[in-house]
């Protein structure tokens, strides 16, 4: 099997596939949030929700500034335009099979 390596994919659809990560990015969709703050809003503890900023923060996806004792995330700069490209393919790939598979089954009845 051939295996492609997208270091850059990688970290986005790990950083995706959590359901707290992706709430995360929901809530900073919203405006700037502490980690404090994301941690009461998600019932965890302050570590854990250090945690899963840190892999969003790695993937670019979010981005953190330290102002005293208060880390503040942000969304990143980073969009997910090319993943988004990567997908659309693999949409209109699945999407021509059903059509066929729905024709054929058309021709069938």
């Amino acid at each position: 099997m051939v295996q492609y390596s997208h270091p850059r994919f990688d970290a986005s659809f790990a950083a995706l596939s959590d359901h707290t990560r992706r709430g995360v990015l929901e809530q900073l969709g919203r405006g700037d949030t502490s980690i404090t703050e994301l941690a009461g809003k998600f019932h965890m503890t302050l570590t854990g929700m250090k945690k899963h900023v840190r892999i969003l923060e790695d993937a670019g996806l979010v981005a953190t500034e330290k102002v005293g004792r208060v880390r503040t995330c942000r969304l990143g700069r980073r969009q997910l335009e090319q993943e988004m490209a990567w997908l659309a393919k693999y949409q209109a790939l699945w999407a021509a099979r059903f059509n066929a598979l729905d024709k054929l089954v058309e021709e069938m009845t």
